[in-house]
């Protein structure tokens, strides 16, 4: 694929006056990251992750041109970012910020016509070939029906889509997103991702977007910019990154712990024992999931036989669960040093686990 965004030995950073100096006079530079060596392809979604502090934003306004490098170049279609106008600029670079933007009674069409700023006259007087790139950017976000409905009425999800169809109608060959599903419901989240994605795809932009949707990152991105604080960055497909140890690094953190196995974040617990649940389907995971919460250590003991491994972890085995099935309803037996209970629900089996852990704990105190 072709390489439409790259950085030459990027230094990015940011500068504040010195003390007792006048603002704009001897400005003491922040150094964030060096030596910043990125491509960036047509055609492909790229996802920017890092913990708060490490850089995120500065690389991003960085490589919009909105402020300049430290030192390095960034470079958009084989040109320097810094030596371009900005209507030249806005013809190959379209960004989506974070920030709600008043634009008063403005409608959805009004709105995203405003992308096509750099191929109109001083008067933004749109012609037909306008016209028609404007109806294609809404179409392409699915937010035909929404074109004449003022932004100021829209739902977050329904703004943001026509932000990046303000953007798609700049036509650029690349689009950056500041955190572009922040303030969103999960569903909705999802939805602009999948978006994102397909968007890559039917036009040929290159995407790179900023997020704190991990798991939502690794499950969408072609490539992952990890951003670690100290300036150090890593880039490969997601799940090189998973196996090379990376991507927990940049996110280990007191009380947290990335499970490689299952892609996931879990806050760490002293363990309470462990448990094998014999069973299949969404019971069966649900129910290792509600125990993994308790603090269980947990095993799916119909995968372990049928792989031929049936020992755990830790020597000793707290609770063995089996789950039925008869008539489409479930139960859970449990099975442990103190003898064996049948449970008709989940809730009644968690409940009746905490409560065991409290008097445990009371008779200890």
């Amino acid at each position: 694929m072709e390489t439409v965004l790259q950085t030459f030995e990027l230094t990015i950073g940011y500068g504040k006056p010195r003390c007792g100096s006048r603002v704009g006079v001897r400005r003491q530079t922040t150094v964030v990251a060096s030596g910043l060596n990125l491509r960036l392809r047509a055609g492909e979604m790229v996802c920017l992750l890092g913990p708060n502090g490490a850089g995120k934003s500065t690389l991003m306004r960085t490589l919009a041109g909105m402020q300049p490098p430290l030192g390095g170049r960034v470079e958009i279609a084989g040109q320097d970012v810094q030596a371009m106008a900005p209507a030249q600029l806005a013809r190959l670079l379209a960004i989506v910020l974070t920030e709600r933007i008043d634009v008063g009674n403005l409608s959805a069409f009004d709105l995203v016509a405003l992308g096509r700023h750099p191929y109109t006259d001083w008067m933004g007087r749109l012609r037909e070939t306008d016209r028609t790139v404007v109806e294609k950017a809404l179409k392409a976000v699915q937010a035909e029906s929404l074109r004449w409905r003022p932004v100021n009425e829209l739902s977050d999800g329904e703004r943001q889509k026509v932000m990046i169809a303000r953007a798609l109608a700049q036509e650029p060959v690349v689009l950056l997103l500041d955190e572009p599903t922040a303030f969103l419901d999960l569903p909705r989240r999802v939805e602009i991702m999948a978006m994102l994605r397909e968007l890559t795809r039917t036009t040929g932009c290159a995407i790179l977007l900023s997020t704190h949707d991990l798991d939502l990152a690794l499950r969408s991105a072609d490539r992952l910019w990890l951003l670690e604080a100290g300036g150090i960055i890593h880039t490969g497909v997601p799940e090189e990154l998973v196996l090379s140890g990376a991507f927990a690094a940049a996110f280990r953190s007191s009380g947290v712990e990335f499970d490689a196995a299952q892609g996931v974040f879990r806050l760490q617990r002293s363990l309470r024992g462990t448990a094998i649940v014999h069973g299949e389907g969404l019971p069966a995971y649900w129910t290792m999931r509600a125990l993994e919460r308790l603090g269980f250590e947990t095993r799916n003991g119909h995968i372990q036989s049928r792989n031929g491994h049936a020992q755990l972890r830790n020597s000793h085995c707290t609770l063995e669960i089996h789950i039925a099935h008869h008539n489409g309803l479930c139960t859970w037996v449990v099975s442990n040093a103190r003898g064996r209970e049948v449970y008709t629900s989940l809730t009644d089996l968690i409940e009746s686990l905490m409560q065991g852990h409290r008097k445990r704990r009371n008779e200890k105190d």
